[in-house]
């Protein structure tokens, strides 16, 4: 009898051995479903990790725990997370590199939305800002040519206009007087050698300063004329008085500074990682605050060989005309340049490249409801398109909204389960029942050897969940058989909201495997378990 005993309990052993093995197998088969692992047997899979491929000869990237994907590992192993081994992740699987496959319903509800990589010729445009100037090419000097005394003067202030031929001052020049009169005298001289005579006469005369106007004014008249008129030789303000009336003058001293207000200078300030695109000649369109409605054309005439230390800035000297002397030094200036159409180059929408500070990234869709993450160099922006200098081709598709909902690598693997077609039950705030095993109780943590649970994609497994509350474990020992109902958390975690144990009392096939000790198991034989575990059964 003692025999038969032993027999039927072997029996019972291995029939529950292969039952927990099948649905162990089950849960893995789920696991490596989700990370895109072909399934095999343990002796396979094992020789094909030591090559870095799989039986279907693709490439294994990494290994991870399906329910933490975002953790990496190098090679295969039981998950630190999780009562279940490590599954490989192959290149071109839904967890490759940075992939994630959202189904047509998820891409609607969050409205995502993509467009071409097109290439064009592209012309950045450049806005920037200004003040107003003199411009120094148009300044002229009035100064004495002759020393003098000043005994009137027309124009008393600094800033006031003056038109071209205006007088500004009146000049008591005593040199002029001798010069004059030998002139006049020589001039009444008869007889052989006069000429040379007065030609030297006309000459002095230049020479104490007299210009040629008045020069012949003396011939013509016969007359001394001591005093000298000077006036404006250009239309402008005076932006410099140097003279009052009763001063002395010397020969050369500046009387009046004239700026000319014909044209203008204004200075721009450019970034100067966009100044490379200006050059003189540039076409500019200005629009001064003072003057609304009037757009001025004008070009750039010099970009100045000096950066702002404190904005990074460099100064582009801007021409512009100046109809009716309206623009005045000071006022503020918006500048739009229009640089000359650079090649063909590619081209996508500004807002698809997210900028991180240290590099610049477009979400790009490859098709089949798949989305990668693409590092890109960047080049110019115009009118909301941005020039892409790497990273990308022509006819290639780009996120333009939504993306930011899945800009990096992490997101993107811990949202892959929640964004691809799982029931409602598992994306929302409805509470999800479960049977399991209690293997360990620490203060509001709960160790538990659970059944699979449909609803969330998960094989059978033990793991921690959170308490509610601390009531809910009241009266449990580590042993029993709870039926539970877990609600998901914001940080993706799940909570334990009710809880009580289980009326069958059967321990659950993930239990029934960890009190197997499944860990000394060869998944790939036959081998039957030890007496002794028949035995604790």
């Amino acid at each position: 009898m003692n025999i038969k005993y032993a027999m039927i309990a072997l029996g019972t052993v291995v029939v529950l051995s292969v039952g927990g093995y099948a649905l162990y197998a089950q849960g893995m088969k789920s696991g490596m479903k989700m990370s895109g692992a072909p399934l095999g047997d343990k002796s396979s899979g094992a020789a094909s990790a030591a090559a870095g491929t799989g039986e279907s000869g693709k490439k294994i990237l990494y290994w991870h725990d399906p329910m933490v994907p975002s953790q990496k590992f190098d090679k295969p192993g039981k998950s630190p997370f999780m009562d279940m081994q490590l599954v490989p992740v192959y290149a071109g699987a839904d967890g490759d590199e940075g992939k994630v496959v959202i189904s047509p319903r998820v891409q609607q509800n969050l409205g995502i939305r993509t467009a071409l990589v097109s290439r064009s010729r592209f012309s950045p445009s450049l806005q920037a800002v200004g003040s107003v100037a003199y411009n120094e090419r148009a300044v002229v000097m009035v100064e004495a040519r002759s020393a003098g005394f000043v005994e009137r003067l027309h124009v008393r202030a600094v800033q006031d206009p003056v038109k071209k031929g205006q007088p500004l001052v009146e000049l008591y020049i005593p040199e002029w007087i001798a010069a004059q009169e030998e002139y006049i005298s020589v001039k009444r001289m008869q007889g052989p050698g006069t000429d040379a005579m007065l030609s030297g006469a006309k000459q002095r005369m230049r020479l104490v300063g007299m210009s040629d106007g008045q020069v012949r004014q003396v011939e013509s008249s016969n007359k001394v004329n001591a005093r000298m008129t000077l006036t404006s030789p250009v239309s402008g303000i005076v932006s410099e008085l140097n003279v009052r009336e009763g001063m002395t003058v010397a020969p050369g001293a500046p009387l009046f500074r004239i700026n000319g207000l014909d044209t203008v200078w204004i200075n721009a300030e450019v970034p100067e990682t966009r100044a490379a695109s200006l050059s003189p000649g540039t076409l500019v369109t200005a629009q001064i605050p003072a003057l609304p409605g009037v757009s001025l054309k004008g070009k750039v005439s010099a970009l100045l060989p000096e950066v702002n230390a404190s904005t990074r800035t460099l100064k582009a000297r801007v021409e512009i005309a100046n109809p009716g002397h309206r623009i005045v030094p000071g006022m503020f200036a918006t500048l739009s340049f229009t640089p000359q159409a650079s090649a063909e180059v590619l081209t996508v929408p500004s807002e698809a490249v997210i900028r991180t500070g240290t590099r610049s990234v477009v979400m790009l869709a490859v098709g089949d409801g798949r989305f990668q993450s693409v590092d890109v160099v960047v080049g110019s922006e115009s009118s909301g398109e941005t020039e892409i200098r790497s990273g990308l081709e022509a006819g290639q598709k780009v996120v333009v909204s939504g993306q930011f909902l899945i800009d990096s690598e992490a997101s993107l693997k811990g949202t892959t389960t929640r964004m691809n077609d799982v029931p409602p039950a598992a994306v929302s705030q409805a509470p999800v029942a479960a049977r399991g095993k209690v293997e360990e109780i620490d203060g509001d943590m709960l160790t538990i050897s659970h059944d699979p649970i449909p609803q969330l994609k998960w094989g059978a497994m033990t793991m921690p969940f959170k308490l509610k509350a601390l009531t809910l474990a009241s009266g449990l020992q580590v042993g029993d058989v709870v039926d539970f109902e877990l609600m998901a958390l914001k940080d993706g975690t799940y909570q334990i909201t009710s809880l009580r144990k289980s009326a069958s009392g059967s321990a659950p096939p993930a239990a029934r495997m960890n009190e197997m000790d499944m860990s000394g198991m060869d998944m790939g034989s036959t081998k039957k378990p030890a007496a002794d575990s028949g035995a604790r059964k």
